[in-house]
């Protein structure tokens, strides 16, 4: 376990009582002076007496138990900071104050505003429900047919607070009491705070907060909104919004405790949150395995037992095979349905749905911008066959195949919420392209999709409020379509733009980051999730596997590399952008050719244009055939695939960008096929990560690539990562030698785990 942490919590409105505060006044006069004027009254007379019973009043009430609160922080403030704050509703305000990101008086004076605000909202009420686990109330609720009361407090697992109109609390309290199923207590209020109900509210206070400006906070806080820490650039955002929202108290709690919080301190008055806090303690986990890493809502959407996904690689290399061990392992892998026509995916798709088992699977999407025909059949294909997951790679932006697909079969609930039956995660690496997944369609193009028939119009509705991307992947320095960009940077980048767009669009859903490219050892398996990432995306380490469907040679050559046999070139399906892809160098002459030919139709205008002798060699050692003979391939192949006037209406400079993509098809082709003579420009696409892992395997069994199974790899990999994890927290602790992470040797077969396991997925808190 790593070194416990600690978390300091502040009641709210609710919590106040005659007599608080006691001697705190007498510490802090100078805060009572600002605390007496910001009010208009005395505060500690107002807390300790309230002779006109106003600590009833949600306009004192609040003022004064802010009070309480921050100088209840300031008598312990000495002792040092804690790890992490939190505030539950009004408390958050304690919280920012604590962390340095509001002085005293301004955070008084908003939390005075706010309680006018609030105060003058009326017509509804609130009603406490106690014993009644969340999702057995709301089957209650939906059975009576209230369907118009929020959930505005999620304290703990048996205990929420409702808000609504007073007869439907009535409807909701007789459903409990008649189901036997808990206590229902009204709580003296005159509206129903947290719900839909303070709208009007929240945009008032809104226009209160535009003026106030946050100072990052020296300690994380974790807001009642997202009930992760705060954004600093969100906070007011999120201040107004939690008018309106509820109080996500439970997820803030268990929050607490994945984050290594072992100890919560309660500032104010009561024992409230400590209460809460004690069974959340009690079921801390034990420390983590590789069913805790991660996000546990991304682990039950996919219906794996870890968070982690194999990747797809180009020309099924992510073979049937390979995505059918996964699947049998209690994890899910996709196939690699790029490069293939369509008749060779849907037979993929027929064996793959035909054979008895799990079922977990999902399939690739390649960007296509030559071919956009093919794109749109495989997505039609994979509605068809009713394919709920499916890896979209390369994509520089949203297209139509992937709208049509993602949203196929979305709807809206009874209650108005939208659902998307489909996942659709999206490799990405550049901010503009993540920010378009992460943005609902535009309307433009459903409604196109709609008038073609691609989509009804409840499917179009649902998806105007739904992200691209049920999930995001960053790419990093990987083997695919790449920027090259660290994970270090990436990650942390793309979790930011996730949370911006959950505030901005408003989604109910949170859209999961995961982390791709590097990850070859238990280490950087483990890192990536320290980063933020919800899950992993494997693809190099799963090349050199006995399911993978490239040759053997090129398993030996991927067996022997180290980190530094990788290099770049160019992709030969987007060649004339320049956009690249990472591959293996050693043994092959592919990247040094492939960038040749780059270059080259960079600084000529055609292939008359280039100097004789470079056309001579060109032809003698990169195609080995003349460049006639290569453009009579071409023309065929474009023929053969539907696609005759690309050629036919070609210009030379066109024509030559097309027969220098012949050679990236040649190269692909004959690595999978293993033709020795074609060795020298063999295209195989990698990133270092196969290096970082031979390493680490050198002198275990997984040393021979066919003991690799990839259930094995994936086995190493997280339970790891899960040693890695805890050896460091040791280390941080000063015991068990203070052993440094990942200098162990690894221990097979401990992660070398069998297909045949089948332990369900655990709770993540």
């Amino acid at each position: 376990m790593s070194t416990p942490k600690t978390a300091w919590v502040f009641p709210g409105q609710g919590a106040q009582r005659r007599g608080m505060g006691g001697e705190l006044f007498d510490r802090f006069p100078e805060h009572r002076a600002t605390a007496d004027r910001v009010l208009g009254l005395p505060v500690a007379r107002l807390c300790q007496e309230d002779p006109d019973n106003l600590l009833r009043d949600t306009r004192y009430a609040q003022p004064a138990l802010f009070v309480v609160n921050a100088l209840s922080y300031l008598a312990v403030r000495d002792e040092g900071p804690p790890d992490f704050l939190a505030g539950h509703s009004l408390g958050e305000y304690n919280a920012l104050f604590a962390a340095g990101c509001l002085d005293f008086e301004t955070a008084l004076t908003l939390v005075c505003r706010r309680g006018e605000v609030m105060s003058r909202a009326s017509g509804g009420g609130m009603v406490a429900v106690v014993g009644v686990r969340p999702d057995r109330l709301r089957g209650l609720l939906a059975e009576a047919g209230v369907d118009d009361v929020d959930v505005a407090n999620d304290n703990s697992a048996t205990q929420v607070v409702l808000s609504g109109p007073p007869d439907s609390l009535a409807a909701a309290t007789a459903a409990v009491r008649a189901a036997k199923a808990g206590r229902c207590v009204p709580l003296a209020v005159t509206a129903a705070f947290h719900s839909r109900y303070m709208r009007a509210a929240a945009r008032e206070f809104e226009e209160v907060l535009a003026g106030v400006r946050f100072a990052p906070p020296e300690v994380p806080v974790f807001s009642n909104v997202t009930a992760r820490p705060h954004d600093p650039a969100l906070i007011g955002d999120l201040l107004a919004l939690q008018v309106r929202s509820p109080v996500r108290w439970r997820e803030t709690m268990d929050g607490l405790a994945a984050a290594g919080v072992r100890s919560v301190r309660e500032l104010g008055p009561g024992r409230v949150l400590t209460d809460l806090w004690r069974p959340v303690a009690e079921a801390l986990p034990a420390p983590p395995g590789p069913e805790t890493l991660g996000d546990a809502a991304f682990r039950a959407d996919y219906g794996v037992r870890w968070a982690y996904l194999s990747g797809s690689m180009f020309r099924g290399i992510a073979s049937v095979a390979l995505v059918r061990r996964m699947g049998e392992a209690g994890l899910l892998g996709f196939f690699g349905a790029g490069g293939l026509a369509h008749d060779e995916v849907e037979r993929a798709l027929d064996e793959l749905t035909a054979a008895p088992g799990p079922g977990r699977f999902g399939m690739n999407l390649l960007a296509m911008p030559d071919n956009p025909a093919l794109e749109r059949r495989l997505a039609d294909l994979y509605v068809r066959a009713d394919v709920r997951h499916v890896e979209a790679a390369g994509f520089t932006g949203v297209t139509a195949p992937l709208v049509r697909f993602r949203f196929a079969g979305a709807h809206t609930t009874p209650d108005g919420t939208p659902v998307a039956v489909r996942n659709l995660l999206a490799k990405v690496s550049r901010p503009e392209v993540a920010e378009a997944f992460l943005a609902p369609p535009p309307p433009a193009l459903l409604d196109d999709l709609v008038r073609s028939g691609a989509l009804t119009r409840e499917e179009a509705h649902a998806a105007r409020r739904l992200p691209v991307a049920g999930d995001l992947c960053a790419e990093a320095d990987s083997a695919g379509h790449t920027d090259a960009r660290p994970a270090l940077t990436v990650v942390p980048d793309l979790v930011l733009l996730r949370d911006r767009a959950m505030v901005g669009h408003g989604y109910a859903k949170r859209v999961r980051v995961g982390a791709a490219g590097g990850l070859g050892t238990p280490t950087a398996v483990a890192a990536a999730f320290v980063l933020g990432a919800d899950f992993v995306v494997t693809g190099s380490v799963n090349q050199a596997t006995p399911e993978a469907a490239t040759s053997d040679l090129v398993k030996d050559l991927l067996a022997e590399a180290g980190v530094q046999d990788t290099a770049y070139a160019p992709a030969g399906d987007m060649f004339e952008t320049g956009a690249r892809v990472q591959v293996l160098r050693r043994g092959t002459m592919f990247a040094a050719r492939a960038n040749q030919l780059f270059q080259l139709y960079q600084r000529h205008g055609c292939w008359d244009e280039i100097p004789q002798r470079i056309r001579d060699s060109v032809e003698r050692t990169t195609f080995r055939r003349t460049f006639a003979e290569v453009w009579r391939d071409t023309e065929q192949h474009y023929r053969d695939t539907g696609r005759a006037e690309l050629v036919e209406t070609a210009d030379p400079r066109r024509r030559t960008a097309l027969a220098f993509r012949w050679y990236f098809a040649h190269t692909s082709a004959a690595a999978l096929r293993g033709d020795p003579g074609d060795r020298a420009s063999f295209q195989v696409h990698t990133g270092p990560a196969i290096g970082a892992f031979n390493r680490l395997v050198h002198g275990t069994e997984l040393a021979d690539w066919r003991a690799r199974h990839v259930d094995r790899v994936a086995g190493l990999l997280m339970r790891g990562a899960a040693d890695v994890l805890a050896q460091e927290g040791q280390r941080r602790n000063g015991s068990a030698g203070r052993a440094a992470p990942g200098s162990a040797a690894p221990k097979l077969p401990r992660g070398a785990v069998t297909s045949n396991e089948q332990s369900p997925a655990g709770p993540r808190r």
